[in-house]
């Protein structure tokens, strides 16, 4: 089992944790990992982007000149894609971009990347993060005093005043244990956890 060590707000180290090598331990799949965050940005896209093609733009309906006689190349539309005003060839069309992953991939992916970020020392354990107040300058102070400067902050239950302290700051995210994803994991240069983050985590995802 790795150990990593446990800080207090102020930063100062005040223990260690065992991690469960079956969530923090596992083979890094980095294809899985790869396939995870395809999938969320994949399933982000609205895909309502549209042109219309030579069928759909109004008018053309008449040839623009005799098929033969004229010297002009022979022409059936003046909607034809090389018309000004003319339809697009392979005009986009409203489509779905999103697909699925398997469950027991999905889990894999998620272990993979949190395994990732214990073996490059990008991950820090609080011993707990709670707040009198939604007060930014408080979390950011915490932030401060861990050197986080990116990261992704992921508790056990739902704290209104630790969301919303961290809410207005554009570069650090929060989470809840049961809800956290791949993607997200991957893109926080470092992940926080609080002691009762890692425990949820554990008790979800061995």
């Amino acid at each position: 089992m790795a150990s990593v060590s446990v800080y207090n707000m102020e930063g100062k180290e005040v223990g260690t944790i065992e991690l469960n090598d079956a969530v923090f331990g596992v083979k890094v799949n980095e294809h899985l990992v790869h396939m995870a965050v395809v999938q969320q940005l994949a399933n982000k896209r609205q895909g309502t982007q549209k042109a219309k093609t030579r069928g759909e733009v109004s008018g053309g309906g008449r040839k623009p000149w005799r098929q033969k006689g004229t010297g002009h190349a022979r022409q059936g539309s003046t909607r034809s894609p090389q018309w000004k005003g003319g339809g697009v060839v392979f005009a986009p069309v409203p489509r779905d971009y999103s697909f699925k992953m398997n469950k027991k991939e999905k889990r894999a992916a998620l272990k993979s990347a949190l395994t990732c970020k214990v073996q490059d020392n990008k991950l820090i354990v609080l011993d707990e993060l709670k707040f009198d107040e939604i007060k930014t300058k408080k979390f950011v102070a915490v932030m401060n005093n861990l050197k986080v400067e990116k990261g992704l902050v992921v508790i056990a239950e739902n704290d209104a005043n630790v969301v919303m302290s961290a809410r207005n700051l554009a570069d650090i995210d929060t989470a809840l244990a049961n809800m956290i994803n791949t993607y997200d994991i991957m893109k926080a240069k470092t992940l926080v956890l609080t002691k009762d983050a890692v425990a949820k985590i554990e008790e979800v995802f061995a």
